[in-house]
Protein backbone atom coordinates (compact mmCIF):
# COMPACT_ATOMS: atom_id res chain seq x y z
CA UNK A 1 0.00 0.00 0.00
CA UNK A 2 1.26 3.16 -0.90
CA UNK A 3 2.27 5.71 2.21
CA UNK A 4 0.42 8.84 2.22
CA UNK A 5 2.46 12.42 2.46
CA UNK A 6 -0.11 13.33 5.66
CA UNK A 7 1.98 13.82 8.66
CA UNK A 8 -0.18 11.94 11.41
CA UNK A 9 2.77 12.76 14.16
CA UNK A 10 6.19 14.49 14.60
CA UNK A 11 8.66 14.45 17.48
CA UNK A 12 10.54 17.93 17.42
CA UNK A 13 14.17 17.52 19.26
CA UNK A 14 12.73 16.26 22.49
CA UNK A 15 14.96 15.68 25.94
CA UNK A 16 14.02 13.37 28.50
CA UNK A 17 16.25 12.69 31.65
CA UNK A 18 15.21 10.73 34.75
CA UNK A 19 16.41 11.65 38.50
CA UNK A 20 18.41 9.13 39.97
CA UNK A 21 20.03 8.71 43.27
CA UNK A 22 22.69 8.30 41.11
CA UNK A 23 22.53 11.87 39.02
CA UNK A 24 20.39 12.84 36.20
CA UNK A 25 20.31 10.10 33.30
CA UNK A 26 19.91 11.71 29.93
CA UNK A 27 17.57 8.96 28.44
CA UNK A 28 16.16 10.91 25.15
CA UNK A 29 18.78 13.55 23.73
CA UNK A 30 17.28 15.72 20.73
CA UNK A 31 15.50 13.57 19.03
CA UNK A 32 13.46 14.37 15.97
CA UNK A 33 10.95 12.38 13.14
CA UNK A 34 8.22 12.29 11.71
CA UNK A 35 5.14 9.62 11.19
CA UNK A 36 3.25 9.60 8.08
CA UNK A 37 -0.44 8.00 7.11
CA UNK A 38 -0.23 4.18 6.70
CA UNK A 39 3.42 4.43 7.28
CA UNK A 40 5.86 2.03 9.55
CA UNK A 41 8.57 3.51 11.21
CA UNK A 42 11.23 1.38 12.94
CA UNK A 43 13.10 2.70 15.52
CA UNK A 44 16.07 -0.20 16.40
CA UNK A 45 18.67 0.12 18.70
CA UNK A 46 20.13 -2.35 21.60
CA UNK A 47 18.46 -2.20 25.17
CA UNK A 48 19.43 1.32 27.09
CA UNK A 49 19.29 3.76 23.62
CA UNK A 50 16.22 5.37 24.56
CA UNK A 51 13.60 3.67 21.82
CA UNK A 52 10.71 2.65 24.46
CA UNK A 53 11.56 6.17 26.38
CA UNK A 54 10.59 7.86 23.15
CA UNK A 55 7.37 5.48 23.02
CA UNK A 56 6.51 6.36 26.10
CA UNK A 57 7.07 10.31 26.12
CA UNK A 58 4.48 10.01 23.17
CA UNK A 59 1.74 7.90 25.35
CA UNK A 60 2.47 9.94 28.32
CA UNK A 61 3.09 7.60 30.32
CA UNK A 62 6.43 7.85 31.33
CA UNK A 63 8.09 7.61 35.10
CA UNK A 64 7.49 9.94 37.61
CA UNK A 65 11.36 10.55 38.00
CA UNK A 66 11.34 11.77 34.04
CA UNK A 67 11.71 15.28 33.33
CA UNK A 68 10.84 16.63 29.95
CA UNK A 69 13.91 19.13 29.26
CA UNK A 70 12.77 20.12 25.79
CA UNK A 71 11.17 19.92 22.32
CA UNK A 72 7.27 18.84 21.53
CA UNK A 73 5.39 16.02 20.35
CA UNK A 74 2.71 16.89 17.93
CA UNK A 75 -0.37 15.09 17.14
CA UNK A 76 -3.45 16.71 15.04
CA UNK A 77 -1.35 20.32 15.81
CA UNK A 78 -1.23 19.56 19.21
CA UNK A 79 1.17 19.36 21.13
CA UNK A 80 1.02 16.26 23.54
CA UNK A 81 3.14 17.06 26.32
CA UNK A 82 1.44 19.67 27.16
CA UNK A 83 -1.73 18.92 27.15
CA UNK A 84 -3.86 17.81 30.45
CA UNK A 85 -4.36 14.61 31.56
CA UNK A 86 -7.87 14.42 31.47
CA UNK A 87 -7.37 15.74 27.54
CA UNK A 88 -4.75 12.69 27.29
CA UNK A 89 -7.13 10.19 28.53
CA UNK A 90 -9.20 11.26 25.10
CA UNK A 91 -5.95 10.63 23.10
CA UNK A 92 -4.38 7.06 24.59
CA UNK A 93 -5.77 4.03 23.55
CA UNK A 94 -8.23 6.27 21.73
CA UNK A 95 -6.44 7.84 18.82
CA UNK A 96 -2.63 6.15 19.83
CA UNK A 97 -2.59 2.75 20.67
CA UNK A 98 0.50 0.75 22.21
CA UNK A 99 1.53 -2.89 22.51
CA UNK A 100 3.92 -3.87 24.80
CA UNK A 101 6.98 -6.42 25.08
CA UNK A 102 5.70 -8.91 27.64
CA UNK A 103 1.93 -9.90 26.94
CA UNK A 104 1.19 -11.46 30.46
CA UNK A 105 2.31 -8.54 32.52
CA UNK A 106 -0.09 -6.72 29.85
CA UNK A 107 -2.71 -8.20 31.15
CA UNK A 108 -4.77 -9.28 34.30
CA UNK A 109 -4.37 -12.98 35.36
CA UNK A 110 -7.84 -12.69 37.40
CA UNK A 111 -9.67 -10.94 35.08
CA UNK A 112 -11.38 -13.04 32.21
CA UNK A 113 -10.04 -12.57 28.84
CA UNK A 114 -13.89 -11.02 27.15
CA UNK A 115 -13.87 -8.31 29.78
CA UNK A 116 -10.69 -6.81 29.75
CA UNK A 117 -11.26 -6.37 25.72
CA UNK A 118 -14.45 -4.67 26.37
CA UNK A 119 -13.18 -2.94 29.26
CA UNK A 120 -12.32 0.42 27.08
CA UNK A 121 -15.49 0.33 25.46
CA UNK A 122 -17.66 0.20 28.07
CA UNK A 123 -15.95 2.74 29.89
CA UNK A 124 -16.21 5.30 27.32
CA UNK A 125 -20.05 4.19 26.10
CA UNK A 126 -21.73 7.53 25.73
CA UNK A 127 -22.27 7.87 21.98
CA UNK A 128 -23.73 11.56 22.20
CA UNK A 129 -20.34 12.57 24.37
CA UNK A 130 -18.39 10.93 21.71
CA UNK A 131 -20.49 12.53 18.37
CA UNK A 132 -19.99 15.97 20.49
CA UNK A 133 -15.81 15.49 21.00
CA UNK A 134 -15.78 14.36 17.97
CA UNK A 135 -17.94 17.42 15.94
CA UNK A 136 -16.07 20.26 18.17
CA UNK A 137 -12.17 18.50 17.79
CA UNK A 138 -10.90 20.12 14.84
CA UNK A 139 -11.79 23.49 16.36
CA UNK A 140 -10.82 22.82 19.78
CA UNK A 141 -7.65 21.16 18.73
CA UNK A 142 -6.80 24.59 16.40
CA UNK A 143 -7.13 26.81 19.10
CA UNK A 144 -5.34 24.86 21.67
CA UNK A 145 -2.55 24.36 19.06
CA UNK A 146 -2.64 28.49 19.15
CA UNK A 147 -1.93 28.44 23.09
CA UNK A 148 0.75 25.79 22.98
CA UNK A 149 2.84 27.25 19.74
CA UNK A 150 2.67 30.66 22.03
CA UNK A 151 4.14 28.98 24.93
CA UNK A 152 6.77 27.00 22.79
CA UNK A 153 8.10 30.00 21.13
CA UNK A 154 8.38 32.20 24.83
CA UNK A 155 9.87 29.16 26.20
CA UNK A 156 12.54 28.86 23.61
CA UNK A 157 13.73 32.45 23.95
CA UNK A 158 13.13 32.19 27.92
CA UNK A 159 16.01 28.94 27.54
CA UNK A 160 18.52 31.20 26.53
CA UNK A 161 18.20 33.75 28.68
CA UNK A 162 18.30 31.20 31.85
CA UNK A 163 21.31 29.70 29.44
CA UNK A 164 22.83 32.78 30.05
CA UNK A 165 21.96 33.30 33.76
CA UNK A 166 23.68 29.86 34.41
CA UNK A 167 26.98 30.27 32.37
CA UNK A 168 27.36 33.54 34.14
CA UNK A 169 26.52 32.24 37.57
CA UNK A 170 29.18 29.41 37.23
CA UNK A 171 31.44 31.47 35.10
CA UNK A 172 35.28 32.19 36.87
CA UNK A 173 35.96 36.06 35.98
CA UNK A 174 39.07 37.07 36.31
CA UNK A 175 38.32 40.90 36.60
CA UNK A 176 35.29 42.08 38.32
CA UNK A 177 34.79 44.41 35.47
CA UNK A 178 34.03 41.48 32.82
CA UNK A 179 31.41 40.42 35.55
CA UNK A 180 29.43 43.65 35.53
CA UNK A 181 29.49 43.98 32.06
CA UNK A 182 27.87 40.28 31.48
CA UNK A 183 25.31 41.15 34.00
CA UNK A 184 24.91 44.18 32.13
CA UNK A 185 24.05 41.67 28.63
CA UNK A 186 21.90 39.69 30.82
CA UNK A 187 19.45 42.86 32.52
CA UNK A 188 19.68 43.93 28.73
CA UNK A 189 18.27 40.21 27.28
CA UNK A 190 16.26 40.08 30.10
CA UNK A 191 14.24 43.81 29.08
CA UNK A 192 13.99 42.46 25.27
CA UNK A 193 12.52 39.61 26.52
CA UNK A 194 9.98 40.79 28.89
CA UNK A 195 9.19 42.93 25.93
CA UNK A 196 8.99 39.98 23.60
CA UNK A 197 6.99 38.23 26.01
CA UNK A 198 4.46 41.07 25.84
CA UNK A 199 4.85 41.16 21.82
CA UNK A 200 4.03 37.36 21.48
CA UNK A 201 1.03 36.90 23.98
CA UNK A 202 -0.56 40.04 22.33
CA UNK A 203 -0.19 38.33 18.72
CA UNK A 204 -1.02 34.94 19.79
CA UNK A 205 -4.09 35.53 21.90
CA UNK A 206 -5.89 38.23 19.40
CA UNK A 207 -5.64 35.12 17.40
CA UNK A 208 -6.90 32.66 20.01
CA UNK A 209 -9.68 35.00 20.88
CA UNK A 210 -10.81 34.60 17.41
CA UNK A 211 -10.79 30.91 17.56
CA UNK A 212 -12.18 30.62 20.95
CA UNK A 213 -15.19 32.23 19.54
CA UNK A 214 -15.65 29.94 16.80
CA UNK A 215 -15.30 27.16 19.33
CA UNK A 216 -17.77 28.78 21.01
CA UNK A 217 -20.45 28.75 17.88
CA UNK A 218 -18.82 25.49 16.95
CA UNK A 219 -20.48 24.35 20.28
CA UNK A 220 -23.26 25.41 20.19
CA UNK A 221 -23.80 23.89 16.83
CA UNK A 222 -22.79 20.41 18.38
CA UNK A 223 -24.92 20.82 20.72
CA UNK A 224 -27.98 21.50 18.30
CA UNK A 225 -26.54 18.34 16.62
CA UNK A 226 -26.60 16.04 19.62
CA UNK A 227 -29.65 17.01 20.74
CA UNK A 228 -31.12 16.71 17.31
CA UNK A 229 -30.12 13.35 17.14
CA UNK A 230 -31.51 12.05 20.49
CA UNK A 231 -34.73 14.38 19.58
CA UNK A 232 -34.39 12.01 15.93
CA UNK A 233 -33.94 8.56 17.91
CA UNK A 234 -36.51 9.28 20.40
CA UNK A 235 -39.35 9.77 18.10
CA UNK A 236 -38.50 6.17 16.19
CA UNK A 237 -38.25 4.33 19.06
CA UNK A 238 -41.97 6.32 20.69
CA UNK A 239 -43.35 5.56 16.45
CA UNK A 240 -42.10 2.04 17.24
CA UNK A 241 -43.74 1.78 20.40
CA UNK A 242 -46.67 3.51 18.79
CA UNK A 243 -47.28 0.64 16.38
CA UNK A 244 -46.43 -2.47 18.44
CA UNK A 245 -49.44 -1.04 20.80
CA UNK A 246 -51.24 -0.80 17.98
CA UNK A 247 -50.61 -4.50 16.27
CA UNK A 248 -51.32 -5.95 20.05
CA UNK A 249 -54.73 -3.69 20.07
CA UNK A 250 -55.56 -4.99 16.73
CA UNK A 251 -54.79 -8.75 17.55
CA UNK A 252 -52.49 -9.48 14.80
CA UNK A 253 -51.16 -12.40 16.55
CA UNK A 254 -49.81 -10.76 19.19
CA UNK A 255 -49.85 -12.95 22.17
CA UNK A 256 -48.33 -11.56 25.49
CA UNK A 257 -44.69 -12.82 24.93
CA UNK A 258 -44.73 -11.74 21.26
CA UNK A 259 -45.68 -8.42 22.81
CA UNK A 260 -42.48 -8.42 25.54
CA UNK A 261 -40.04 -9.26 22.88
CA UNK A 262 -41.50 -6.82 20.46
CA UNK A 263 -41.14 -4.15 23.12
CA UNK A 264 -37.51 -5.17 24.41
CA UNK A 265 -36.11 -5.13 20.70
CA UNK A 266 -37.16 -1.65 20.33
CA UNK A 267 -35.66 -0.78 23.79
CA UNK A 268 -32.10 -2.53 22.96
CA UNK A 269 -32.35 -1.00 19.36
CA UNK A 270 -32.63 2.82 21.19
CA UNK A 271 -30.02 1.85 23.66
CA UNK A 272 -27.83 0.86 20.81
CA UNK A 273 -28.34 4.27 19.14
CA UNK A 274 -27.24 5.99 22.67
CA UNK A 275 -24.87 3.81 24.41
CA UNK A 276 -22.34 0.93 23.92
CA UNK A 277 -24.13 -2.36 25.89
CA UNK A 278 -22.56 -4.92 27.14
CA UNK A 279 -23.95 -6.87 24.16
CA UNK A 280 -22.66 -4.75 21.42
CA UNK A 281 -19.22 -4.74 23.73
CA UNK A 282 -19.03 -8.40 23.46
CA UNK A 283 -19.77 -8.56 19.55
CA UNK A 284 -17.18 -6.36 18.72
CA UNK A 285 -14.49 -7.96 20.76
CA UNK A 286 -15.68 -11.11 19.36
CA UNK A 287 -15.28 -9.52 15.68
CA UNK A 288 -11.92 -8.49 16.77
CA UNK A 289 -10.64 -11.64 18.02
CA UNK A 290 -11.79 -13.33 15.09
CA UNK A 291 -9.67 -10.34 12.91
CA UNK A 292 -6.12 -11.37 14.98
CA UNK A 293 -6.88 -15.13 14.54
CA UNK A 294 -7.70 -16.60 17.26
CA UNK A 295 -9.92 -19.44 16.99
CA UNK A 296 -12.99 -20.48 19.09
CA UNK A 297 -13.69 -16.83 20.11
CA UNK A 298 -16.61 -17.17 21.65
CA UNK A 299 -15.31 -20.10 23.81
CA UNK A 300 -12.26 -17.93 24.63
CA UNK A 301 -14.01 -14.71 25.54
CA UNK A 302 -14.55 -16.40 29.04
CA UNK A 303 -10.75 -17.47 29.39
CA UNK A 304 -8.25 -16.59 31.48
CA UNK A 305 -5.16 -15.30 30.42
CA UNK A 306 -3.07 -18.56 31.89
CA UNK A 307 -4.77 -20.54 29.67
CA UNK A 308 -3.64 -19.17 26.47
CA UNK A 309 -0.18 -19.20 24.70
CA UNK A 310 2.00 -16.32 24.65
CA UNK A 311 1.47 -15.61 20.80
CA UNK A 312 -2.42 -16.14 21.80
CA UNK A 313 -1.76 -13.83 24.78
CA UNK A 314 0.28 -11.46 22.34
CA UNK A 315 -2.48 -11.23 19.83
CA UNK A 316 -5.20 -10.72 22.83
CA UNK A 317 -3.36 -7.72 23.77
CA UNK A 318 -3.49 -6.25 20.02
CA UNK A 319 -7.01 -6.91 20.28
CA UNK A 320 -7.62 -5.01 23.08
CA UNK A 321 -5.31 -2.07 21.27
CA UNK A 322 -7.71 -2.23 18.40
CA UNK A 323 -10.70 -1.62 20.24
CA UNK A 324 -11.24 2.05 19.80
CA UNK A 325 -9.78 1.62 16.09
CA UNK A 326 -6.54 3.95 16.87
CA UNK A 327 -4.83 5.58 14.15
CA UNK A 328 -1.40 5.35 15.26
CA UNK A 329 -0.25 1.80 16.98
CA UNK A 330 3.31 2.02 18.79
CA UNK A 331 4.56 -1.78 19.30
CA UNK A 332 7.24 -2.03 21.62
CA UNK A 333 9.24 -4.97 20.89
CA UNK A 334 5.59 -6.98 20.69
CA UNK A 335 7.67 -10.38 19.62
CA UNK A 336 10.41 -10.36 22.37
CA UNK A 337 9.12 -12.66 24.34
CA UNK A 338 8.19 -15.14 21.67
CA UNK A 339 9.77 -17.80 19.51
CA UNK A 340 10.59 -17.45 15.87
CA UNK A 341 7.65 -18.65 14.57
CA UNK A 342 5.45 -17.23 16.65
CA UNK A 343 7.44 -14.20 15.51
CA UNK A 344 6.83 -14.33 12.41
CA UNK A 345 2.61 -14.91 12.71
CA UNK A 346 2.70 -12.02 14.97
CA UNK A 347 4.32 -9.55 12.36
CA UNK A 348 2.51 -10.60 9.77
CA UNK A 349 -0.85 -10.45 11.53
CA UNK A 350 0.54 -7.06 12.91
CA UNK A 351 1.26 -5.89 8.77
CA UNK A 352 -2.00 -7.59 7.77
CA UNK A 353 -4.04 -5.31 10.08
CA UNK A 354 -1.82 -2.03 9.33
CA UNK A 355 -3.08 -1.98 5.89
CA UNK A 356 -6.63 -2.95 6.45
CA UNK A 357 -6.93 -0.30 8.50
CA UNK A 358 -4.98 2.15 6.86
CA UNK A 359 -2.07 2.69 10.69
CA UNK A 360 0.26 4.49 10.80
CA UNK A 361 2.83 2.48 12.75
CA UNK A 362 6.01 2.83 15.67
CA UNK A 363 7.69 -0.43 15.51
CA UNK A 364 10.47 -0.43 18.18
CA UNK A 365 12.72 -3.48 18.27
CA UNK A 366 16.45 -4.30 18.52
CA UNK A 367 16.27 -7.10 15.61
CA UNK A 368 17.00 -5.52 11.90
CA UNK A 369 15.69 -8.92 10.65
CA UNK A 370 12.64 -7.71 12.34
CA UNK A 371 12.91 -4.02 10.41
CA UNK A 372 13.94 -5.54 7.12
CA UNK A 373 10.08 -7.16 7.16
CA UNK A 374 8.47 -4.49 8.48
CA UNK A 375 9.90 -0.70 7.85
CA UNK A 376 9.22 2.02 5.13
CA UNK A 377 11.51 4.21 7.07
CA UNK A 378 14.45 3.25 10.39
CA UNK A 379 15.38 5.43 12.93
CA UNK A 380 18.72 3.89 14.23
CA UNK A 381 19.37 5.27 17.84
CA UNK A 382 22.41 4.48 20.29
CA UNK A 383 22.78 6.56 23.40
CA UNK A 384 19.75 8.45 23.21
CA UNK A 385 19.95 9.97 20.15
CA UNK A 386 19.05 8.95 15.92
CA UNK A 387 22.52 8.32 14.86
CA UNK A 388 20.77 7.51 11.12
CA UNK A 389 17.73 8.33 9.24
CA UNK A 390 16.38 7.01 6.01
CA UNK A 391 14.33 4.66 4.19
CA UNK A 392 14.40 1.18 4.89
CA UNK A 393 16.26 0.39 1.28
CA UNK A 394 19.06 3.20 2.08
CA UNK A 395 19.12 1.33 5.72
CA UNK A 396 20.10 -1.75 4.41
CA UNK A 397 21.49 -1.05 1.06
CA UNK A 398 23.74 2.21 2.09
CA UNK A 399 24.48 2.44 5.61
CA UNK A 400 26.55 4.60 6.56
CA UNK A 401 27.51 4.91 10.44
CA UNK A 402 29.50 2.72 12.15
CA UNK A 403 26.99 1.60 14.65
CA UNK A 404 24.20 0.54 11.62
CA UNK A 405 27.68 -1.21 10.00
CA UNK A 406 27.93 -2.94 13.68
CA UNK A 407 23.90 -3.96 14.32
CA UNK A 408 24.27 -5.18 10.61
CA UNK A 409 27.30 -7.32 11.03
CA UNK A 410 26.25 -9.34 13.85
CA UNK A 411 23.01 -10.82 12.52
CA UNK A 412 23.27 -14.54 11.60
CA UNK A 413 22.13 -15.31 7.98
CA UNK A 414 23.04 -18.56 5.74
CA UNK A 415 24.57 -16.84 3.21
CA UNK A 416 27.48 -15.03 4.86
CA UNK A 417 30.85 -17.07 5.05
CA UNK A 418 32.29 -14.10 7.24
CA UNK A 419 32.60 -14.11 10.66
CA UNK A 420 30.07 -12.66 12.73
CA UNK A 421 31.32 -9.58 14.67
CA UNK A 422 30.09 -8.71 18.25
CA UNK A 423 29.66 -5.42 19.03
CA UNK A 424 32.62 -4.93 21.54
CA UNK A 425 32.46 -2.85 24.86
CA UNK A 426 29.33 -1.38 26.39
CA UNK A 427 27.00 1.94 26.25
CA UNK A 428 28.02 4.61 27.73
CA UNK A 429 26.84 5.73 31.45
CA UNK A 430 23.93 8.29 29.96
CA UNK A 431 24.40 9.73 33.50
CA UNK A 432 27.69 11.12 31.93
CA UNK A 433 27.08 11.44 28.22
CA UNK A 434 30.26 11.40 25.96
CA UNK A 435 30.98 14.86 24.52
CA UNK A 436 31.33 13.55 21.08
CA UNK A 437 30.20 10.51 19.56
CA UNK A 438 28.87 8.27 21.61
CA UNK A 439 29.39 4.80 19.85
CA UNK A 440 33.13 6.07 19.26
CA UNK A 441 34.61 4.21 22.63
CA UNK A 442 33.26 1.02 21.01
CA UNK A 443 34.01 1.97 17.04
CA UNK A 444 37.31 1.03 15.62
CA UNK A 445 36.71 3.56 13.07
CA UNK A 446 36.63 6.25 15.62
CA UNK A 447 38.87 9.49 14.83
CA UNK A 448 40.09 12.18 17.66
CA UNK A 449 37.38 14.92 16.60
CA UNK A 450 34.75 11.74 17.78
CA UNK A 451 35.68 12.29 21.40
CA UNK A 452 35.68 15.48 21.29
CA UNK A 453 32.95 16.84 19.15
CA UNK A 454 29.20 15.64 18.77
CA UNK A 455 28.48 14.89 14.92
CA UNK A 456 26.24 16.76 12.86
CA UNK A 457 23.57 15.07 10.59
CA UNK A 458 25.19 15.24 7.43
CA UNK A 459 22.71 14.60 4.56
CA UNK A 460 23.02 11.57 2.32
CA UNK A 461 19.73 12.06 0.32
CA UNK A 462 16.73 13.84 0.16
CA UNK A 463 15.94 10.99 2.60
CA UNK A 464 18.79 9.59 4.86
CA UNK A 465 20.71 11.50 7.35
CA UNK A 466 23.98 10.20 8.98
CA UNK A 467 25.58 11.30 12.21
CA UNK A 468 29.25 10.63 11.76
CA UNK A 469 32.22 12.46 11.09
CA UNK A 470 33.14 9.78 8.29
CA UNK A 471 30.90 11.60 6.02
CA UNK A 472 32.97 15.20 6.41
CA UNK A 473 35.38 15.71 3.46
CA UNK A 474 38.37 16.30 5.53
CA UNK A 475 37.62 11.98 6.83
CA UNK A 476 39.85 9.95 5.94
CA UNK A 477 37.91 7.58 3.18
CA UNK A 478 37.04 4.38 5.36
CA UNK A 479 34.99 1.27 3.61
CA UNK A 480 32.18 -0.45 5.74
CA UNK A 481 33.03 -4.20 7.04
CA UNK A 482 33.16 -7.09 4.55
CA UNK A 483 30.61 -9.04 5.84
CA UNK A 484 28.09 -6.10 5.64
CA UNK A 485 29.18 -5.26 1.76
CA UNK A 486 29.22 -9.15 1.13
CA UNK A 487 25.68 -9.23 2.38
CA UNK A 488 24.65 -6.11 -0.11
CA UNK A 489 25.94 -8.11 -3.02
CA UNK A 490 24.72 -10.98 -2.22
CA UNK A 491 21.26 -9.89 -1.58
CA UNK A 492 21.41 -7.42 -4.82
CA UNK A 493 22.48 -10.44 -7.13
CA UNK A 494 19.62 -12.62 -5.52
CA UNK A 495 17.29 -9.77 -6.54
CA UNK A 496 18.15 -9.36 -9.92
CA UNK A 497 18.06 -12.87 -10.40
CA UNK A 498 14.85 -13.43 -8.97
CA UNK A 499 13.22 -9.54 -10.40
CA UNK A 500 12.16 -9.53 -7.08
CA UNK A 501 13.22 -5.99 -5.90
CA UNK A 502 11.69 -4.94 -3.05
CA UNK A 503 10.65 -1.19 -3.96
CA UNK A 504 10.81 0.70 -0.54
CA UNK A 505 8.60 4.44 -1.79
CA UNK A 506 10.99 6.83 -0.33
CA UNK A 507 9.32 10.02 1.61
CA UNK A 508 9.96 13.55 1.84
CA UNK A 509 11.06 14.22 5.78
CA UNK A 510 12.27 16.89 7.03
CA UNK A 511 13.59 15.09 10.56
CA UNK A 512 15.94 17.80 11.25
CA UNK A 513 16.19 21.28 12.62
CA UNK A 514 18.10 22.49 10.77
CA UNK A 515 18.41 23.11 6.56
CA UNK A 516 19.18 19.89 4.74
CA UNK A 517 21.06 21.53 2.13
CA UNK A 518 22.92 23.41 4.45
CA UNK A 519 26.68 21.80 4.89
CA UNK A 520 27.18 21.17 8.63
CA UNK A 521 29.53 23.31 10.43
CA UNK A 522 33.09 22.67 10.47
CA UNK A 523 34.52 22.68 13.82
CA UNK A 524 38.24 24.01 14.61
CA UNK A 525 40.62 21.86 13.11
CA UNK A 526 43.82 20.73 14.74
CA UNK A 527 46.18 18.61 13.38
CA UNK A 528 44.90 14.94 14.29
CA UNK A 529 41.33 15.71 14.60
CA UNK A 530 40.63 13.20 11.46
CA UNK A 531 43.08 10.56 12.36
CA UNK A 532 41.74 6.91 13.20
CA UNK A 533 42.18 5.60 16.70
CA UNK A 534 39.64 3.57 17.34
CA UNK A 535 39.87 0.30 19.24
CA UNK A 536 41.49 -3.05 17.71
CA UNK A 537 38.85 -5.61 17.39
CA UNK A 538 41.18 -8.06 16.15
Amino acid sequence: MAVSQEKVLAVNNLIVNFKTDNGMVHAVRDVSFELNRGETLCIVGESGSGKSVTSKAIMGILARNAIIAGGNIMYRGENLLEVSEDEFYKIRGHKIGMIFQDPLSSLNPIVRIGKQITEAMLLNNDKLKLMYNDLISDDLIHYKNTLAKMNIVINTEKKTIDALRSEIKNKNYKNEADKRKDEELLKTKEQQFKEFERETKAKYLDEAKILKAKLKETQKEAKKKVKAYKKEVDAEYRKKLTDIKQKKNLGNGYDADKYKEELKKVKIERQDKLKITKAEAKKRALQIMKEVGIPEPEKRYRQYPFEFSGGMRQRIVIAIALTASPEILICDEPTTALDVTIQAQILELINRIKAERDLSCIFITHDLGVVANMADRVAVMYAGKIVEYGTAEEIFYDPKHPYTWALLSSIPDVDSKEKLEAIPGTPPNMIYPPDGDAFAARSKYAMNIDFRIQPPYFKVSDTHYAATWLLDPHAPKVEMPKIVSERIRLSLEAAKANKDVKKVSPTDINIMDQDPDKKPDKPDQPDGYFVHVGIDVT
